[in-house]
């Protein structure tokens, strides 16, 4: 998928290639069409591909993040010595809020295996917005690990990657970076997608493959195309899964789920009226906020059965991988839920009446709404999570071949400049006017669908437009000059 196939210098090696389109163009939309894809494809790689370049090296950082911290961290994330037993939660809430006396408990999780350590999540003075401090507890023996400053399930060193991913360290206006390069990044592949598909070549295989003959422009390309036909499906999906919690088109993306009642359900905690005391909080995904379903508590009810009991009632019901607790607030149960987003997932969750260890509500992954299962693995394939260390590698893959597609972009625009112009030039794009050759029948439905996809995805839209209102405003001073 090149940055722009057309040359209006051509060099010798591309006039003299079969993959090079030769003669009249071919008959149909298509013929009117490639000019306008081209010219859009050339400007969108351009300007945004350092976007899209940035995106993809943090995101790199942030997919080898997840294997860092286990090792970073190590201390913290295990025990020991693996015990014959481990002591009540109870016994090693009560060592956390020592180590922590100014600490108030959001939740508890318990140790997910016998070489792992017990986290229990509080919140503190002085912590940021959406940072919790995590004590890692051995639950063997109640002795404390460390202390860590956490946001939701990542530890700093992957909290810090996931906030550089997504704003670059910049706050909220920073991430209009990142929606800007999740808005453009599956145009620009499906863009070049059609325009390698569309192009005449001798052999099918060069469709799927570079052609090592090749030299010079046309070697390039032959990469970039070769190389993009492979990571587009991928692409395409980091771009739909990035912009489910984007701001702007998030929100849009969010409504429409919420119509089509596809809104993600959660467990109901509430008490019967005079059973106890509590409230609840809603919270995110990790790395961007506080864990899915975590409640703040205020006071807890008079009548407790202790978190032991609760945990034991729920993996009676069922709820048994991963479990992630949030103690009794004012009106509200206990609620505990399973956090286990490798495949196969476990994600149930139920609640629990502290007076007496009755289950309240429950709720299983398999009743959700098919549009909130496939946004919930569309997010965790995104984050690295539903196939592990395997997902973690391909999203690596794709972002080192993001970063390639914007090299070989850029060196192929480089290689298009006039080979006669002593001044420093680069390639110029697809003449103006490709739009007029469209036919209206083509045209004002394209223009409709993208003034469509612009409004529902706004920074696509707005860039868009300013993008064609600088052209425009190049051409009408290159107009002028040639008069």
């Amino acid at each position: 998928m090149s940055l722009d196939e057309v040359q209006d210098v051509r060099t010798p090696d591309a006039a003299a290639t079969p993959d090079t389109p030769a003669g009249p163009s071919k008959p149909g939309a298509w013929a009117a069409l490639r000019p306008l894809l081209l010219r859009m494809h050339f400007y969108a790689g351009v300007l945004i591909a350092p976007l899209l370049f940035l995106a993809a090296a943090t995101g790199l950082l942030y997919a080898g993040s997840w294997q860092a911290e286990k090792i970073i961290y190590s201390d913290e994330l295990t025990v020991s010595r693996v015990g014959e037993s481990t002591v009540p939660l109870s016994a090693q809430l009560t060592a956390a809020r020592a180590t922590v006396p100014d600490g108030k408990v959001v939740g508890v999780w318990p140790a997910p295996d016998a070489e792992a350590t017990t986290r229990v999540i509080m919140e503190a003075p002085g912590l940021a917005e959406g940072q919790t401090r995590t004590v890692f507890v051995d639950p063997y023996t109640a002795h404390v690990n460390g202390v860590l400053t956490t946001e939701g399930d990542a530890l700093p060193l992957r909290a810090w990657l996931s906030e550089f991913h997504s704003s670059l360290q910049l706050g909220e206006f920073g991430r209009n970076y990142s929606e800007l390069a999740a808005s453009w990044l599956w145009v620009v592949a499906l863009g070049g997608l059609a325009l390698w598909i569309g192009r005449r070549r001798s052999r099918k295989a060069l469709l799927v493959l570079p052609d090592r003959a090749a030299t010079g422009r046309r070697k390039t390309l032959s990469w970039h195309g070769a190389v993009g036909l492979w990571a587009v499906a991928g692409l395409v999906a980091l771009s739909a899964t990035g912009l489910t919690w984007s701001k702007y088109a998030g929100e849009n993306i969010g409504r429409v789920q919420d119509g089509l009642g596809g809104a993600t359900p959660s467990v109901s905690a509430a008490l019967a009226p005079g059973s106890g005391a509590g409230s609840d909080e809603h919270a995110a995904h990790a790395g961007h906020g506080m864990p899915e379903g975590m409640e703040m508590p205020a006071a807890p009810a008079s009548a407790d059965i202790g978190i032991d009991k609760a945990v034991a009632a729920a993996r009676a019901a069922g709820v048994t991988h991963e479990l992630r607790v949030t103690l009794p607030a004012k009106g509200n149960g206990y609620v505990v839920k399973e956090q286990d987003k490798q495949l196969p997932v476990h994600l149930d969750s139920v609640s629990v009446d502290p007076a007496d260890g009755r289950i309240i509500d429950e709720l299983r992954f398999a009743d959700y709404p098919v549009l909130a299962k496939l946004t919930r693995f569309g997010i965790d394939l995104h984050m690295g999570k539903t196939l592990g260390l395997a997902n973690q590698i391909a999203l690596g893959a794709l972002a080192v071949a993001v970063m390639f597609l914007v090299f070989w972009g850029y060196r192929m625009w480089w290689l298009r400049r006039p080979t006669k112009d002593r001044t420093l030039s680069a390639g110029r794009p697809q003449p103006r006017g490709a739009w007029r050759k469209v036919p209206p029948t083509v045209l004002l439905p394209l223009a409709a669908v993208t003034a469509l996809v612009g409004w529902f995805v706004p920074m696509l839209g707005i860039s868009l437009v300013a993008f064609l209102v600088v052209d425009a405003v190049l051409g009408a001073i290159a107009a002028r000059r040639a008069a």
